[in-house]
């Protein structure tokens, strides 16, 4: 799953990463600076609406009125194209979170070590994302859910699911409101990364307090040794 991840680059770097050349962007040098992004906040989320892409702040969370629980932070790419959840969010609100790496507990012994993982290169990562769109207006609790996928390899050893990172060459088709929902699941099969281009660590367990920020967040910990 993926309950917090970091959102620390400038919105540049994310573009830039993107290679787009969409003349409508607003562009900005500032670093976005978290490093300890948690649900029920809202993250910048990559859209498209009226053939651009936009980039808002939008609640991590999807609780539609219906709902008398928790709101959802995850929807399982197996399972969110078909289901009476997320069918049509999967049909009109695919999104994207640009971050730079997400968190996972690993239970060792008789608690849990939290762990960062990044892409390999250190370069920006793009998570599939559903939600209620247009993303510009606000729904209240209706906001936006991360898609995932199982993990495999030695990944799985820190969790069994994991968030669905899409190659940057492959954001722009499933954002297009011209994508059908059936050629998005082919993207989602085919265009996501692999667990062997990423890596991870060990980090601080002062990552557990959600009012806890910063860069040191992210470095490598001997909590674990």
């Amino acid at each position: 799953m993926c309950g917090r991840f970091a959102q620390y680059r400038s919105r540049d770097d994310y573009f830039d990463a993107l290679g787009s050349d969409d003349e409508t962007l607003v562009y900005d040098p500032e670093p976005v600076a978290r490093y300890n992004v948690a649900p029920g906040t809202r993250v910048l989320l990559l859209n498209m609406r009226d053939e651009h892409l936009h980039l808002d702040p939008v609640y991590w969370g999807y609780g539609p009125e219906w709902w008398h629980k928790q709101p959802l932070i995850n929807a399982r790419s197996e399972t969110a194209p078909t289901g009476r959840m997320f069918k049509p969010l999967w049909q009109h609100g695919r999104a994207v979170v640009p971050a730079d790496g997400w968190f996972e507990w690993k239970k060792e012994g008789t608690g849990k070590q939290p762990f960062f993982i990044y892409h390999k290169t250190r370069e920006p990562l793009f998570f599939a994302a559903i939600g209620k769109a247009p993303f510009d207006k606000e729904h209240g609790q209706e906001g936006v859910v991360i898609v995932t996928a199982a993990s495999n390899r030695g990944m799985v050893d820190i969790h069994d699911r994991r968030p669905l990172v899409l190659r940057a060459d492959a954001v722009a088709e499933w954002l297009s409101e011209e994508t059908s929902p059936e050629r998005a699941q082919q993207i989602a099969e085919e265009a996501a990364l692999p667990e062997s281009a990423f890596a991870w660590h060990p980090v601080s367990k002062k990552v557990g307090n959600i009012h806890n920020q910063g860069k040191e967040l992210i470095e490598e910990s001997a909590e674990a040794e």
